[in-house]
């Protein structure tokens, strides 16, 4: 299973993650204030590794494995 994210999307409540294997995962706003509060443009600043997600400019780091056990 390939659990690399290949795009992030937002709408109003939800951060929606792809995933290299073809999953979706959407997870709350809520889960992760920084992203909440942040400009829509803040939002598209991020970059994807092998296990995760990161805005330099946030100072944020989601990893995916923390997002497919449930954890913001």
């Amino acid at each position: 299973m390939n659990i690399s994210p290949k795009a992030v999307r937002f709408d109003e409540d939800s951060m929606w993650v792809s995933l290299a294997d073809g999953c979706t995962i959407a997870v709350p706003l809520a889960w992760f204030p920084r992203l909440l509060e942040a400009k829509p443009e803040q939002r598209l600043q991020v970059q994807l590794s092998r296990t995760g997600l990161h805005w330099e400019a946030l100072d944020e780091d989601v990893s995916v494995a923390g997002l497919l056990s449930g954890h913001g």
